[in-house]
C-alpha cells in the first residue's frame, strides 16, 4: 500500500544560493519550501550543496518528506565532502554525477517536473536558463533577494519568451507549491496514472 499523499508526487527541485546575501534573507524560507513539498507529497532534488537548498532539504526531512534527492557535482562521496565540501545528512540518497557544476546543473533541472527558484546568484540564474530553455516549470518563492527577485527584470529583457515558458511568483511557499502542482496536474493530465 502507498503511503503517498493524496494528489500527484512530482520530482521538485529547489535551486538556490549556496553563499552571499540572500542565504541568510531566505533561511526560514527554504525551509518553510522544503516543509510544503513535504506536505504535497513530492520528492525533494536539489544540487546537494550548502546554502538554500540544504535549508530546504532539512526542512523537507523534518517535515516527513519521503525522498530528498542530491545531484552532486562530485565524482564520489569522498569528492563531494573533501573537495567540494558538501552536506550529506539530509539526503535520502546522492547522485554523484562527476559533471562539476555546470552539468550537475542540467542534469538537476531535467530531471525535475518543476524548480523552485529562492534568492541565488550566478549558479541560480544558469539554473533558471537551464529550465526556460527545457519547458520546466518555474516557481519563484520571493523575499529572498538575489537573483528570484531580479529575475522579472532580466525576463523583460529577454521578452519575449517562447510560448509555453511557465513562470510563478509567490511569497508563500505552501501557496506556491500549490499552484506548481495545479499546473502540473494540467500538463500531464493525459499520463496522470504515472505520478498517482
Amino acid at each position: 500500500m502507498s503511503n503517498r499523499k493524496v494528489g500527484s508526487m512530482y520530482q521538485i527541485a529547489v535551486s538556490g544560493a549556496a553563499k552571499g546575501d540572500s542565504v541568510e534573507e531566505g533561511r526560514t524560507l527554504a525551509t518553510a519550501m522544503g516543509a510544503a513539498i513535504a506536505r504535497a507529497g513530492h520528492s525533494l532534488l536539489t544540487g546537494a550543496t550548502i546554502g538554500l537548498p540544504n535549508y530546504a532539504a532539512e526542512g523537507y526531512k523534518k517535515a516527513g518528506g519521503q525522498m530528498s534527492v542530491g545531484i552532486s557535482p562530485a565524482a564520489s562521496k569522498i569528492e563531494h565532502v573533501m573537495k567540494y565540501h558538501l552536506p550529506t545528512e539530509a539526503y535520502d540518497t546522492i547522485l554523484y554525477t562527476g559533471l562539476h557544476y555546470i552539468g550537475r546543473d542540467t542534469l538537476l533541472i531535467t530531471s525535475s517536473d518543476a524548480v523552485v527558484s529562492i534568492g541565488g546568484r550566478l549558479g541560480t540564474l544558469h539554473e533558471f536558463t537551464i529550465a526556460v530553455e527545457s519547458d520546466t516549470p518555474i516557481g519563484f518563492l520571493q523575499g529572498a533577494g538575489g537573483i528570484s527577485t531580479e529575475v522579472q527584470t532580466l525576463i523583460s529583457l529577454a521578452h519575449p519568451l517562447r510560448d509555453g515558458i511557465e513562470l510563478l511568483f509567490d511569497d508563500d511557499p505552501d501557496k506556491l507549491i500549490l499552484e506548481l502542482t495545479k499546473l502540473l496536474d494540467k500538463l500531464h493530465a493525459k499520463y496522470k496514472n504515472l505520478y498517482y
